[in-house]
């Protein structure tokens, strides 16, 4: 038995990742962050042409109904590039949501849309893993009430999905009376999250939300924040390692120092086997529920430490030049971070991991 990529994933991600290689180059990526662009036009038109959007969307609503696999191959390369578009919300959590929960009505009417790349959906599900600053919303009577931190996906998008306390899912438009929306400023540059602040603003609840729905976003998310770190991770060594070829210092490139081989060789060393870790709990998600929601709270938590150490280490492995804006090694560096903090930090999901296996009351 093979435990790898099928031919159609190794094609897959490899199409995408030669896309965004020319596409999503630093000089636009850094173009993009310079201008809070977080959907630069022709490269999410390029996007929604390879049908990237769609990736979870059934077939019958015109998306290319694929797994959580190929999603996460596909966002391992967003994040290699630090590519500046909108996925773990819109392609991601906001399918998951719509496609359980959704009404026949709602799933014909937006479906589609995200399918084609025509919507962006923000989600704000932050406040069920963790609220901060009074933060939550209520729902009462049709109605929401209070706020939601940290929207995935928030600039640009035509609808949100936003989960109250109850772990109901509503549909919000986001020039619904009532509701105000502000960007919220992280060290990534280039990925938005904003804030909603909800008065009463009328809303369209997803008839089948319930607990495990919210859960089974969360776990989407997490495993695709993870693959994201992992793209980036590896990013990151393959420049350290370039990095160290080329730099001379006392005649000699410093790759030939002791010192920096090792430093190298740890970072591959602790980032190789957490591709596996991904890969099987994108698997999970579809093949394997039982171990679906570990399997998500270990890729996330393990990233999180792991992708930390890469990013400060291939950092070190540059000298002062990595810390400069002219290698843009930060873009990669900041994308780890926010990927570290979004939907809980490693501490707070171990946790959860500890409940799980009932280690932890």
């Amino acid at each position: 038995m093979e435990f790898g990529l099928s031919e159609d994933q190794r094609l897959l991600q490899d199409g995408v990742g030669r896309f965004l290689e020319e596409q999503s180059p630093l000089e636009k990526v850094r173009e993009a962050a310079d201008s809070n662009d977080f959907v630069p036009r022709g490269l999410w038109d390029g996007i929604r042409e390879l049908g990237v959007p769609g990736i979870l969307v059934p077939e019958d609503f015109g998306g290319m109904g694929l797994g959580f696999l190929d999603a996460a191959i596909i966002n391992e390369m967003m994040g290699r590039h630090v590519a500046p578009v909108p996925f773990v919300g819109t392609s991601v959590m906001a399918p998951v949501a719509l496609t359980l929960a959704g009404s026949e009505a709602q799933k014909q009417n937006w479906l589609p849309k995200i399918a084609a790349g025509k919507v962006i959906a923000g989600v704000g599900v932050t406040e069920r893993v963790g609220t901060r600053e009074n933060a939550g919303v209520d729902a009462s009577r049709g109605k929401l009430s209070g706020k939601a931190l940290f929207v995935i996906d928030w600039s640009g998008a035509g609808i949100y999905i936003v989960a109250d306390r109850d772990n109901g899912l509503h549909l919000v438009a986001p020039d619904a009376p009532g509701l105000s929306r502000r960007a919220l400023k992280t060290i990534d540059k280039t990925r938005s999250v904003g804030e909603l602040v909800f008065d009463n603003v009328v809303s369209e609840p997803l008839p089948g939300a319930n607990a495990d729905v919210v859960a089974r976003m969360l776990d989407a998310g997490r495993i695709m924040l993870a693959a994201d770190t992992l793209g980036a991770g590896q990013m990151m060594i393959e420049k350290a390692v370039v990095y160290a070829g080329e730099r001379k210092q006392f005649g000699r490139v410093i790759g030939s120092f002791q010192a920096v081989k090792h430093m190298c060789a740890e970072m591959a060393a602790a980032l190789e086997p957490c591709r596996s870790l991904v890969w099987y709990a994108a698997y999970a998600m579809d093949q394997v529920p039982d171990d679906a929601r570990l399997m998500a709270c270990h890729a996330k938590g393990h990233l999180s430490e792991v992708g930390r150490f890469v990013a400060r280490t291939a950092t070190e492995v540059h000298g002062g030049m990595g810390f400069t804006d002219l290698l843009g090694l930060h873009y990669w560096f900041k994308r780890i971070g926010l990927d570290r903090q979004l939907l809980g930090g490693p501490e707070q999901i171990r946790l959860e991991a500890a409940r799980l296996q009932g280690w932890a009351a």
